[in-house]
């Protein structure tokens, strides 16, 4: 495939609907380039908290954030994405509850969002990339080609959420996940900066009743068709 077929695809949704999992199956199809919005916004977190900064305090966000580079590797022996904050591993890291606590309010402070946005507009210049959050589709890349916005009902995305955790040896009761993930949606929806919201041209998948598969099916069809055009 041309560079000059390639296009951005953008994947929006609420958390837990299988956004970032179904993005790596596409990027992996396509041959496109993976970039996790969402581990950005938790290293940040994660920099936050090890850093005790203030986040009432405009001036302690932006000296913070001029202390974080944020990059990504692919793994070859876990065939997995890594995150790495400032030359460290963090991708369990980032993953616990503590952080998953914390990330929205961290994500919705207008200085942060300025700073991940620049880095991931940077990372999309030469197209061929699959992006998933929260605001890509609206903010990040409002050209993007392909628009993607996933749903799912919230007692499903728990049980998906708590399956994730176990995985990691993490055992969370269903209900607290539950309430992060609604907790989450308000606050997501709901921020003053850039919030969670359906693209106008965005297709719509409900993941409620979908496997993985099924749900990355949809959307390498709707991208092929596109760069066929």
């Amino acid at each position: 495939m041309n560079d000059s077929q390639k296009i951005i695809i953008a994947i929006d949704g609420f958390s837990g609907c299988g956004k970032s999992t179904t993005a790596k199956e596409v990027a992996k199809a396509l041959n496109y380039i993976y970039i996790d919005t969402g581990a950005m916004y938790r290293a940040v977190t994660l920099y936050f908290y090890r850093h005790k900064v203030d986040t009432r305090n405009t001036t302690a966000i932006q000296m913070a954030l001029q202390n974080i580079e944020i990059r990504f590797e692919y793994e070859a022996a876990t065939q997995k994405n890594i995150t790495i904050l400032n030359e460290e591993v963090v991708e369990d890291e980032i993953r616990q509850m503590y952080i998953s606590e914390r990330v929205s309010a961290v994500s919705a402070l207008p200085e942060v969002r300025e700073a991940m946005v620049a880095q991931q507009r940077q990372m999309g210049i030469n197209k061929g990339i699959v992006m998933d959050g929260r605001d890509i589709g609206t903010n990040v890349f409002p050209n993007a080609e392909l628009k993607i916005f996933m749903q799912a009902q919230v007692q499903v995305r728990a049980v998906r959420r708590q399956k994730e955790l176990q995985a990691k040896g993490q055992e969370v009761d269903l209900q607290e996940i539950a309430d992060n993930l609604s907790q989450r949606d308000h606050l997501d929806s709901t921020r003053t900066e850039n919030p969670l919201r359906q693209a106008e041209d965005a297709h719509v998948i409900d993941t409620t009743q979908l496997t993985i598969e099924q749900q990355s099916q949809k959307i390498i069809q709707l991208a092929v068709t596109l760069q066929n055009v």
